[in-house]
């Protein structure tokens, strides 16, 4: 088995590559620089240097492999942006793994993400429509939607962490009521590597989420408790954050942009609903505070 991993340099998707080649498959990453190149060789990977608004690329990328993993995707940017990487590279993926002839393609799309928000943002709008054209290409496939994916090195939780050990007053965007089910990256990694051949997962979406459910006053608290640390949480309304985000997100290393408030408080509990992914992959899940340790 060889498997094509696109976004194979990033926060997932360099998990991923870990988890496959611990499992003996031969891996070949899409790369856009000699220096991910580099870093890939070094791990037993094979580069393919292309892009996927790059049809071409992609396809000679493809050539010979038998599965292929889909991670691209743009959260800030303008809607062209979100259109031309992810709507279109990801037909430019679909139409690759056809003429390779591949087994099967893995989505990562993202909890969250249904015909309701869709409307939301354009990010929601892309992995809406990234979800519609996989499962209309007529190719087997896996669509994995997580929920907030913590590691120690990368995404969201070290902001986190940073936040609460520096500031003696955290601030919480929104209520603070609003849910959310984080999942190790390793776990992620363990999925789709799992999803690649398992014959129950085969043309299904699966919503991925760690053991643990939580609201955000509860995770600020936890990562307290992890740190040792007394903090005070204060709500910003996101009719207030909104705007200020705005201003801030055209700026290298800003937290948040706007469309990212909006998907915190108005898309609901980032929650998985049901047990689905549970029964199919019975797969082992790191509890929440033991997330928060290794990250501390």
């Amino acid at each position: 088995m060889t498997v094509l991993v696109t976004g194979g340099t990033g926060f997932v998707g360099t998990a991923v590559v870990h988890e496959l080649r611990a499992r003996g498959l031969d891996v070949r990453a899409l790369v856009r620089s000699t220096r991910s190149a580099e870093h890939l060789a070094a791990w037993g990977v094979e580069p393919a240097f292309g892009d996927v608004t790059d049809a071409a690329s992609i396809l000679a990328a493809a050539r010979g492999c038998s599965h292929v993993v889909h991670l691209v995707a743009v959260i800030r940017g303008r809607r062209s942006d979100f259109e031309q990487v992810m709507v279109a590279g990801t037909r430019n993926v679909i139409a690759a793994t056809r003429t390779a002839g591949a087994k099967r393609l893995v989505l990562m799309s993202a909890l969250g993400v249904n015909e309701q928000t869709r409307t939301l943002t354009p990010y929601f709008a892309a992995k809406w429509q990234m979800e519609q054209d996989v499962v209309a290409a007529g190719i087997e496939h896996v669509v994995f939607r997580p929920s907030f994916v913590f590691g120690r090195d990368g995404g969201v939780l070290p902001t986190f962490v940073r936040q609460v050990r520096l500031s003696p007053v955290v601030t919480v965007i929104g209520s603070g009521r609003r849910r959310l089910q984080p999942v190790w990256v390793d776990d992620v990694a363990a999925h789709f590597a799992t999803a690649l051949e398992l014959p129950a997962a085969a043309n299904r979406t699966f919503e991925l989420g760690g053991p643990d459910v939580v609201s955000w006053d509860e995770l600020y608290r936890r990562i307290a408790r992890t740190l040792r640390k007394r903090r005070s949480l204060v709500h910003i309304p996101a009719g207030l954050a909104r705007p200020g985000a705005r201003l801030t997100e055209w700026i290298p290393g800003s937290p948040l942009s706007a469309d990212q408030v909006t998907m915190l408080e108005d898309a609901g509990d980032n929650v998985v609903g049901g047990s689905d992914t549970v029964d199919t992959f019975a797969l082992p899940l790191v509890p929440l505070d033991e997330q928060l340790r290794r990250a501390a």
